[in-house]
């Protein structure tokens, strides 16, 4: 049940004043690694799997570790795409288990910014899943130096912030106010003078990409502006690879186990830290009773069918599956017969939507619309249909 509403779980950290930690993961052990810091510290997390690492791993299948792992959990979770590249890559998050996500179009022209967000905010919208968006442009990469991939700041304006909340409606912003991606040398200069205007003009919870490096009075002065999810991952990263080289110093034995002992606490512990800073910590249970528990609902369908013989209604499925499983916040199409040959309906189809909200927007999806008027109601007469939420 602990995964639970991000839109809802923000809005409680913007309301109190503190800021969750949005944990980039690349495996299993930043996983359980993350999750053991935010248990022991009583507090909110968000699980952040980002676009930019699917080349280590294979984001449908941790994606389904990342959503067990989080229902098993006993603090408030949210799992988040973050720097998604396209419409596309947004809905396949959706449908596989994300419910917050980001599309990066900052490094667009502002018009072409806001046309790409705004479409993922429609999509994501029907879904009920919250969406970030960037304004501004924060160099760097994720778990790289800085310095090798300088680009040019783009700092926002208070006026662009308010014109592209205004004009996408996204939920939470990200703004650029001087960090980087990766690794910097030295201390960032942030300009919290700009963050402070921003967030006055928009009261709207803010966000901090490029999270690793900054001074404890830095995160704190982000949190009195405004900004209520930190995204982090570089010191993550870098205390992985110290314990990995710890063991390579330590031991002949270069078996895989041996060499990557230690890692999740390294990346648990510093975890830990940042929560503890952030001001999470002992915030679940108050986060638990104020937000929705985020579960699917399943649209049931039984059929009788009639003018098909058994291989049209296989045919029938068959599109049925591919096509209606496209649509956004449809999680899983599953098509069946009935066991007993007698049973008063033959046929089923089982639909399970992301969010209550998919109900609606399923209805109206004109990929549904056209597959239902064309090859299923004009054979499928006799008929009842329910929809129903997990009960847990």
């Amino acid at each position: 049940m602990p995964l639970v509403n991000m839109r809802e779980m923000l809005h409680h950290a913007y309301g109190n004043g503190y800021a969750v930690g949005a944990f980039d993961l690349v495996n299993l052990d930043f996983l359980e690694g993350i999750l053991d810091a935010a248990e022991r510290c009583a507090s909110p997390v968000i699980l952040s799997l980002a676009e930019s690492h699917f080349e280590y791993f294979d984001f449908e299948l941790l994606l389904s570790a990342v959503e067990k792992a989080a229902r098993n959990a006993s603090v408030p979770v949210a799992i988040h795409l973050d720097h998604g590249e396209s419409l596309q890559s947004a809905m396949n998050a959706i449908n596989h288990g994300c419910n917050g996500v980001m599309v990066d179009a900052s490094h667009r022209s502002l018009d072409d910014n806001i046309r790409t967000t705004r479409s993922v905010v429609e999509m994501a919208h029907g879904c009920g899943v919250p969406v970030e968006g960037e304004l501004g442009y924060v160099p760097g990469v994720e778990g790289e130096d800085a310095e090798r991939h300088p680009g040019k700041v783009s700092y926002t304006t208070t006026d662009q912030a308010i014109h592209f909340v205004e004009t996408t409606g996204i939920d939470f912003l990200a703004v650029s106010i001087g960090t980087v991606h990766g690794r910097m040398r030295g201390e960032a200069k942030l300009d919290f003078q700009r963050l402070r205007d921003i967030n006055q003009a928009l009261g709207l919870p803010l966000v901090i990409h490029g999270g690793t490096g900054l001074s404890e009075d830095q995160y704190r002065q982000l949190i009195t502006n405004g900004v209520v999810k930190i995204n982090y991952y570089t010191a993550l990263a870098d205390a992985a690879g110290a314990a990995i080289r710890k063991n390579v110093e330590a031991t002949e034995n270069n078996a895989f186990t041996q060499l990557t002992r230690g890692v999740k606490a390294a990346v648990s512990e510093e975890a830990e830290r940042c929560i503890r800073l952030w001001g999470s910590a002992g915030r679940a249970t108050e986060v638990l009773t104020q937000c929705t528990p985020w579960l699917p609902v399943e649209h049931l369908i039984v059929y009788n069918v009639n003018g098909l013989d058994d291989e049209g209604v296989t045919e029938m499925m068959a599109k049925g599956r591919d096509v209606l499983s496209k649509i956004p916040g449809v999680r899983e199409v599953a098509t069946g017969s009935a066991v007993k040959t007698d049973a008063a309906y033959r046929y089923t189809w089982l639909v399970q939507f992301c969010h209550p909200a998919v109900i609606d927007s399923y209805r109206d999806h004109a990929d549904h619309v056209a597959f239902a008027d064309q090859l299923f109601r004009p054979v499928a007469g006799e008929r009842i249909s329910i929809d129903y939420a997990w009960i847990e």
